[in-house]
């Protein structure tokens, strides 16, 4: 995830068509997308942090360039914010120990977010375009990669690379018997460089049940851990109590 565009845009009008009060249900032969959980059930929020890395960004990964956040990661224990952390194969490749200790770490979830960070439609952030007949299988090795570096139980919850897709890539998914994970909070932490902005624009769009997207990658996101560091005294002082995506949507699916 980026942020914003007319093709995210477009992705959420179809959330919006496919999902019943943040519940994930979708019409039958489409990967049902979970968006935000019930706002009537008390004022819960899950931050969520996407671990990017680009299948062939491994020679900047050579060259020194930081794609991890042990500091962020750090902090989050150090407060005791349960979170889930969306990783690439690559990300969990270049930096095992990492996703090992994250994944055996009750008080984080790990899901999929793809493995190689290319988009599921065309005209998303530039990004290089997974072919349809070829998505399962890039969510498949996502997968296979994160349990080859010991993380025990990956969440079957998917995150779309950018936030992109459309009802092609939800058929595509199918198979793969995971839930499309989205958002209603963009943090903007993407390439920020002022935190008290990220701050603000998280405090001001939580509201109960929401699902807030951030990153734990120091190069593109350098800002994140400080913003968080603001972000979770204020928002337990209004009340609220941080919990995994998996909370949220048990919630919305316990609805009914």
């Amino acid at each position: 995830m980026i942020t914003l565009s007319p093709r995210v845009i477009a992705a959420c009008a179809l959330t919006a068509a496919l999902t019943a009060c943040g519940s994930s249900a979708s019409p039958a032969g489409l990967t049902p997308v979970f968006e935000h959980g019930p706002r009537d059930a008390g004022k819960t929020v899950a931050l969520t942090f996407d671990a990017d890395m680009t299948a062939d960004q491994g020679p900047r990964a050579a060259a020194g360039e930081r794609f991890d956040h042990p500091r962020l990661i750090g902090t989050l224990r150090t407060l005791q914010v349960p979170a889930t952390v969306f990783m690439t194969g690559r990300w969990a490749e270049e930096y095992p120990d990492q996703a090992r200790a994250i994944g055996r770490d009750p008080l984080f979830e790990v899901a999929n977010h793809s493995y190689s960070h290319y988009a599921f439609t065309g005209d998303c952030y530039g990004l290089p375009t997974v072919p349809e007949e070829r998505m399962r299988a890039d969510v498949e090795r996502a997968y296979q990669a994160l349990r080859t570096v010991g993380v025990p139980a990956p969440m079957p919850y998917f995150r779309f690379p950018g936030g992109c897709y459309d009802r092609r890539a939800l058929k595509a998914l199918t198979p793969a018997g995971v839930t499309a994970v989205q958002w209603d909070v963009v943090g903007g932490d993407a390439f920020a460089t002022d935190p008290d902005a990220v701050a603000r624009q998280v405090l001001d769009g939580v509201r109960p049940g929401s699902v807030v997207v951030l990153h734990c990658t120091r190069s593109a996101a350098p800002t994140t851990e400080e913003a968080v560091r603001k972000v979770v005294p204020e928002l337990r002082r209004q009340g609220y109590r941080f919990v995994k995506v998996s909370e949220l949507i048990g919630a919305a699916n316990g609805r009914g």
